[in-house]
């Protein structure tokens, strides 16, 4: 371990804020800071809902100066499959999986020269897949730190463990301040309540919900027999702690009184602090209404949360209307049953684990269960065929965000389908219908549930086609094309008995970009012209632009620098007429390397420029690397050697990062290894190594921001002074976004669609670098805009 450093590495990981106050755990912390300074892995063992995964994050936040490369939260809590344990873990570090080496093999060479403490938590219900990981993991890397939380050790031989004892309580048998003596005359054993753990821990989550509550000598006793009564558990202390948004601490203590004698009377056998957890969480039950109960256990069967519409679809039945979704889950949150957050804007609930726990215990005692995850995997069914739809259409960030939000339950719709013979065709759909979710972040996962899905049913049909080409682009990408040849030769046997033209436009298209990756560039326009006369006889708009884009790529390589141009340029169209971003990206990608190709450096530089501040937008990293690749040659065009060799270094750390091949994309390897060499000659072998070091070791962030900052030093570059980047019609929206308009108002006024509308003011937030409509605003009233479109004619 690292001594204490900078400001900057404190930055660096991605533990959660603290969003409630830390209570007690003195020693515990102590302990912690002093077991990891000496060790290198140390387990945190406890029942649920003891503390283990706050005392765990409160320890990492304090050595966050302490690793040079961070500290890190892989929650596990979620995960079911054991075979997901390292894929999670490296999703939480941010070592995206696009190659298809082993994802522990890849998470031990990702580690393996860093220096970080990462938290793993909740790892009881997979004790041997976490053991074997974090074995494998110490072995491999040196620099790495393990703070694991647990139920139970999980027997590693460095494995240093801590038990997580409840929080400390006043003893039984001594009296309160501000109580009389006893008979004798002489004071009582006396003692300060607050100064407790567990009773400061109930004032100050009261205090949390009924802002003037505080300990006082009418309440103390309650508070203090509260605390008793739930063993100290912090989970469950504060649980009770929120019912004082309605009941005095003497109500909650009568009703535990009532209602709990497990607490103190139950069964012999079993740990009795379980047992303690179980009255509380049944109790809290049935303190809610009976829609409310039922709320409860149908949303149960979310794993990571919902909105407002899926409880609509997934919680209604006959018995629950649809109406009364809100008000039930008003009623969960104020009960603390359920959870708010908010993102992009929506509310999204979820509930603590054992609270979810309970849900899918009593949803199981009702015998409804299997109807309650029928209509939950029903749901995610929609979200997947909307996602297929939002594959060429407006708001792709926002929708792409979204779907990482529901990873774990698009998992869960997925198992289920698999394990349900009639849903195993739908969930087939399902996996191909999440192209795009595969395709940011998740290819070997999306392989995996495609080749399970398409294992379990081999019903010819044209779903199926529809996995396989689906599967063989996931294969091209990471330059599998064995298997990418054979999928889509079964896909193409398939089709030879069952009409569905979209679906043969699409296997004809990636059979042309596997020819072309594996270098037969004639075939691979053969397909290509005849992916385009399917897709353009069928009006698939998507087809048609995606086809485009592959198309005007190979005629560039072959030096058709008219036909390159004309087909990218009516890619351009057709994505601005859809509202598109994430294949306007590639079209200008393309663009960009022809034009460079021809020497005008400085276009080429903007085009990549505007498509990677949307593959940025759109978090797609292949996109980003093949930007960084264009603008490293660029860079040297340009009389920029330094910052060529940098941008190299860059790409080369992102590239190894993702697995993935740039062959499968670009035709440039050998522009690049030409560029490298003239480089080395031009700066010297020691300083063309030392550029290329510093953009190796920066990372992803500061590769995209050098990518897009403007070098003091253009020349070469030819750029207009003055020049707005904006074209005549996206001046005439800012003007109006600037007065107010909404995009349907704008759309009006102009006299186009809305959607064109969403279009052109996507394109002005990217190209100006903006993320919202008043920076928009207060960037046309500097301008002065009252000569529209003056600097464009």
């Amino acid at each position: 371990m690292t001594r204490p450093g900078s400001d900057a590495a404190a930055q660096v990981g991605n533990l959660p804020a603290d969003t409630t106050s830390f209570v007690g755990r003195r020693r515990e912390l102590a302990e912690v800071k002093r077991l990891l300074s000496s060790t290198r892995m140390v387990t945190l063992t406890g029942f649920g809902g003891v503390g283990k995964t706050r005392l765990a994050l409160r320890a990492a936040h304090a050595f966050r100066r302490s690793f040079r490369d961070g500290v890190w939260l892989a929650d596990l809590a979620n995960v079911t499959d054991p075979a997901l344990v390292a894929p999670t873990v490296a999703e939480s570090l941010r070592v995206l999986e696009r190659s298809r080496r082993e994802p522990a093999r890849m998470l031990a060479d990702h580690l393996r020269d860093r220096q970080l403490l990462v938290v793993l938590d909740n790892c009881e219900h997979l004790p041997g897949a976490c053991a074997e990981l974090a074995d494998r993991l110490l072995s491999a890397a040196p620099g790495l730190h393990l703070l694991v939380t647990t139920r139970q050790r999980l027997g590693v031989a460095s494995e240093h463990t801590l038990a997580v004892p409840p929080l400390p309580l006043p003893e039984a048998h001594e009296r309160a301040v501000g109580d009389v003596a006893d008979g004798h005359g002489e004071a009582g054993a006396r003692q300060v309540p607050g100064r407790f753990d567990a009773v400061a821990l109930f004032v100050d989550r009261a205090a949390a919900v009924q802002h003037d509550f505080a300990l006082t000598e009418e309440n103390q006793d309650a508070v203090v027999t509260i605390c008793r009564r739930l063993d100290g558990i912090p989970l469950a202390i504060e649980l009770a702690a929120a019912r004082v948004r309605a009941l005095t601490p003497a109500q909650i203590r009568d009703r535990l009184d009532r209602s709990y004698g497990v607490l103190t009377t139950g069964p012999g056998c079993g740990d009795p602090r379980h047992r303690t957890l179980a009255a509380m969480l049944d109790r809290s039950y049935d303190l809610c209404s009976a829609g409310e109960q039922a709320m409860w256990a149908r949303s149960a069967v979310f794993v990571n949360g919902f909105d407002l519409d899926a409880a609509e679809a997934v919680c209604a039945d006959d018995d629950l209307p649809r109406e009364d979704v809100m008000d039930l889950v008003t009623g969960l949150i104020d009960k603390s049953v359920l959870i708010r957050e908010d993102h992009a804007g929506r509310a999204r609930y979820h509930q603590l684990t054992l609270v979810r726990d309970h849900g899918l215990r009593r949803l199981a005692e009702q015998d409804r269960l299997d109807a309650t995850r029928r209509r939950h995997f029903a749901y995610f069914r929609q979200e997947g065929a909307r996602t297929a739809r939002q594959a060429f259409a407006p708001h792709q960030v926002e929708w792409f965000a979204r779907l990482r939000r529901e990873h774990d339950d698009l998992r869960a719709a997925l198992d289920y389908a698999l394990a349900r013979p009639d849903l195993r065709q739908e969930g087939t759909g399902l996996a191909a219908d999440l192209l795009f979710h595969w395709l940011n972040g998740y290819l070997n996962e999306g392989r995996e549930w495609l080749g399970r899905m398409l294992a379990a049913d081999t019903t010819p049909t044209a779903a199926r086609a529809d996995a396989l080409w689906t599967n063989a682009w996931l294969a091209v990408i990471q330059a599998d094309f064995p298997a990418a040849r054979t999928m889509l030769a079964e896909a193409r046997s398939i089709l030879a008995t069952v009409d569905a033209p979209s679906t043969l436009g699409y296997v004809e298209l990636f059979s042309g970009m596997l020819a072309t990756a594996t270098g037969d560039a004639d075939a691979g326009l053969a397909h290509y012209a005849r992916a385009l006369e399917i897709h353009r006889a069928s009006r698939n708009q998507h087809g048609i632009a995606a086809t485009l884009i592959r198309s005007s790529m190979a005629h560039s390589a072959l030096g058709d620098a008219a036909r390159a141009v004309e087909l990218a340029e009516e890619a351009l169209s057709l994505c601005a007429a859809a509202g598109d971003i994430w294949h306007r990206a590639y079209v200008l990608l393309a663009l960009g390397i022809e034009v460079w190709r021809e020497g005008d450096v400085a276009r080429a530089t903007a085009l990549e420029r505007e498509s990677l501040r949307y593959n940025q937008r759109l978090d797609d990293q292949v996109g980003v690397a093949l930007n960084l690749q264009v603008l490293a040659l660029a860079a040297a065009s340009a009389g920029q050697p330094a910052r060529a060799a940098g941008l190299f270094g860059a790409l080369d750390t992102l590239s190894r990062a993702l697995g993935v091949s740039l062959t499968g994309y670009t035709y440039l390897s050998e522009y690049q290894d030409r560029c490298v060499r003239e480089l080395r000659a031009t700066l010297g072998e020691d300083a063309y190594a030392k550029a290329f070091a510093e953009g190796a070791e920066r990372g992803y962030d500061h590769a995209v921001a050098t990518a897009l900052q403007e070098e003091p030093d253009r020349r070469g570059v030819r750029s207009t002074p003055g020049k707005s980047p904006l074209t005549r019609r996206e001046r005439e929206i800012a003007d109006l976004i600037a007065q107010g308009r909404t995009n349907r108002q704008i759309a009006s006024a102009l006299v186009i669609a809305q959607r064109t509308a969403e279009s052109h003011v996507e394109n002005i937030l990217v190209k100006l670098g903006f993320t919202s409509r008043a920076q928009v605003a207060a960037w046309t009233a500097e301008q002065g805009h009252t000569d529209v479109g003056r600097h464009d004619r």
